[in-house]
């Protein structure tokens, strides 16, 4: 979903993979299911709701829909300390 895209900001060349979602309407409403990869160290919190935020308004603009539920999945963390093959720990 470009929303999500959107939230979240350039991807990155490491290899992130973008948001996937899936969506179900009823009743004139959609409920939004988002999964990302999110770098850290960042604020977790702040990302989802900055994603769920950009969803709801996005939807609610394009589509004229409210959106009463986006659950939102991390899927993975990738540490900016670390090269992904390593396996390393970040203390």
């Amino acid at each position: 979903m470009q929303a999500a895209r959107e939230a979240l900001g350039a991807p990155t060349p490491d290899g992130h993979e973008p948001p996937r979602t899936s969506v179900s309407v009823h009743d004139g409403s959609a409920r939004v299911r988002v999964s990302v990869e999110l770098g850290y160290p960042t604020d977790i919190g702040a990302r989802c709701r900055a994603v769920r935020q950009r969803i709801t308004e996005r939807v609610r603009t394009l589509a004229g829909m409210e959106v009463p539920e986006v659950v939102i999945t991390v899927e993975r963390l990738h540490s900016a300390h670390g090269d992904r093959s390593g396996g390393e720990r970040v203390r």
